[in-house]
C-alpha cells in the first residue's frame, strides 16, 4: 500500500453493526408475518375474539415496521460515515548526512532504515559514508475552520 492510500477497512461497515442489523430485520419480518397471519386468521375467526386478532396484528406491524425503518436507516448513516471517515496514512522520511562535509537528504522511509545506519558513501565526498540520523513522520497541518 502507498503512502497515498487509505486502509481499504475503512471503508467497511463493522461486523457486529451488520450482524445486529440483520437480526433485527429478521426480527421485524418475522413481526410482519405473524401480524398477516394474526390479520388473515381474524378475518376468518368468527365471535367476539375478532377484535383481539385485529389490535396485536396492528401492534406487531407497528413494531415490525419501525424496527425495519430503523435498522435500514442505521445501515445507510453507518455506511455513510465510513465512506466519510478516512484514515490518511502519514509520510515516515529519513534523514540522510554525510559524517564528513554534513550534506542532509531527506527521503521516504524505506524497510531496514534505522537511525545511525550506515548507507552508500556521499556524492560530494566519495570516501565517507553516510548514515540516518533521524526517521520521523511528516505531518501536514489541518485547514483551520473558523465559526462565524
Amino acid at each position: 500500500m502507498t503512502q497515498d492510500q487509505t486502509s481499504p477497512a475503512t471503508n467497511k461497515i463493522s461486523t457486529y453493526l451488520m450482524m445486529i442489523v440483520l437480526i433485527v430485520v429478521a426480527i421485524a419480518i418475522v413481526a410482519l408475518i405473524i401480524a398477516a397471519s394474526l390479520y388473515y386468521s381474524g378475518l376468518s375467526a368468527t365471535g367476539s375474539t375478532q377484535s383481539g386478532y385485529y389490535t396485536t396484528a396492528g401492534i406487531l406491524a407497528v413494531i415490525g415496521l419501525i424496527a425495519l425503518t430503523m435498522s435500514t436507516f442505521t445501515l445507510f448513516q453507518s455506511r455513510r460515515q465510513a465512506v466519510q471517515m478516512k484514515i490518511e496514512i502519514p509520510k515516515v522520511m529519513s534523514t540522510i548526512e554525510c559524517k564528513k562535509c554534513g550534506t542532509k537528504t531527506v527521503r521516504e522511509y524505506q524497510r531496514g532504515d534505522y537511525v545511525y545506519k550506515e548507507l552508500d558513501a556521499c556524492p560530494k565526498c566519495p570516501d565517507t559514508k553516510q548514515i540516518i540520523t533521524a526517521i520521523y513522520k511528516e505531518v501536514k497541518e489541518k485547514e483551520k475552520t473558523y465559526n462565524v
